[in-house]
C-alpha cells in the first residue's frame, strides 16, 4: 500500500479502536466500507460514523464468542471420547448463536435434504461460515471433502481448523472477506447461510455480482422466513431477494423449509 494512501490511517484507527481490536478483522473489510462511505460525505468524521455503523452490523454476531481456544481444547477431547461426545460438544458450540441454534432442533434432516437435491458433494466453500463447520458431524460426508470455510474472524477461523483436524479433513478455513474477494476456487457447493440479507445491507445489490463470480454447481442460499421475534413473515420479502439477485440468468430455484429457516437451493449451469 502506498505511504500517502489517505485510507490506511482511517483502516487502522477503526482496527485498532478498543471495541474491534481484539477480533483481528481484515483490513480489506474496513476499506470497502471506507472506500463506499468516503465520497458519500463531506468529511471524514462522518464517514467514520457510517462505516462503524456498518461495521457494528457485520461482526455483531461475533460480539460475545466462547473463547475460541476453549473450543477447540473441548472438541480435541470430544473427537477421542467418540461420536456421542462430538455431537454433544458441537451442538453446544453451535447453540452460542442464534442462528445456528435456531438449526439445531431440524440438523438430522438438514443436510440429509439439502443434499438429496445436490448429490453428495465432494467440495464446498461455506461462506460467511460463522459456526456451521462446526455441524460436519450432521453432514455424513468423507473425511475426503474439501472443505473451504471462509469468515472474517481470526479466532473463530483458527478453532475451525483445529477442529477440522481432529476429524481428519484438511484444515482449509480462511479469513478473507468473500464479498470484497469471492473464492475463485470450483466446487460442487457453495453454503451461504443467513447472509445475504446482511451483505444487502452493507451493499445493496451486492447479491448479483458475488452469486455470479462463485464457480460452484450449487449455491445453497438460506434466509430466515420470520423475524427473531416471529411477529413478522419474510418469506416473500427473501424470495425478492433471491429472484433480484439471480435476475436473467435462469438458474432453477427448489425452496426447502426448515421451521423459521428457508434455504433455496440454486443451480447454476457449468458454464455460468
Amino acid at each position: 500500500m502506498p505511504a500517502t494512501d489517505p485510507i490506511q490511517p482511517l483502516v487502522n484507527e477503526l482496527l485498532n479502536s478498543r471495541k474491534y481490536r481484539a477480533l483481528n478483522l481484515p483490513a480489506e473489510t474496513v476499506r470497502d466500507l471506507l472506500e463506499q462511505e468516503l465520497p458519500r460525505h463531506r468529511n471524514s468524521k462522518d464517514a467514520l460514523k457510517a462505516v462503524r455503523h456498518k461495521l457494528h452490523t457485520i461482526v455483531a454476531p461475533y460480539l460475545g464468542d466462547p473463547d475460541y481456544d476453549q473450543v477447540a481444547t473441548d472438541l480435541r477431547a470430544a473427537s477421542i471420547a467418540g461420536p456421542k461426545a462430538l455431537r454433544a460438544a458441537c451442538a453446544g458450540v453451535l447453540a452460542a448463536h442464534a442462528s445456528t441454534r435456531e438449526r439445531l432442533q431440524v440438523l438430522d434432516d438438514f443436510y440429509p435434504r439439502l443434499f438429496a437435491v445436490t448429490g453428495q458433494p465432494g467440495s464446498i466453500l461455506d461462506l460467511a461460515c460463522g459456526l456451521n463447520p462446526f455441524a460436519w458431524p450432521w453432514m455424513g460426508l468423507p473425511a475426503s471433502t474439501q472443505y473451504h470455510a471462509y469468515d472474517i474472524h481470526a479466532p473463530r477461523v483458527s478453532a475451525i481448523n483445529a477442529f477440522f483436524e481432529t476429524q481428519g479433513l484438511a484444515p482449509l478455513a480462511e479469513v478473507r472477506d468473500v464479498l470484497v474477494r469471492p473464492p475463485e476456487i470450483e466446487a460442487d457447493v457453495a453454503f451461504l447461510f443467513k447472509e445475504a440479507h446482511r451483505m444487502e445491507e452493507r451493499a445493496r445489490g451486492c447479491s448479483r455480482a458475488f452469486w455470479r463470480a462463485l464457480k460452484v454447481r450449487w449455491l445453497l442460499v438460506s434466509l430466515p422466513a420470520e423475524s427473531l421475534s416471529g411477529k413478522f413473515q419474510l418469506a416473500e420479502r427473501q424470495r425478492a431477494l433471491v429472484n433480484q439477485a439471480i435476475g436473467d440468468a435462469g438458474w432453477p430455484v427448489t425452496e426447502l423449509t426448515f421451521g423459521a429457516e428457508i434455504v433455496f437451493c440454486i443451480e447454476k449451469p457449468h458454464d455460468a
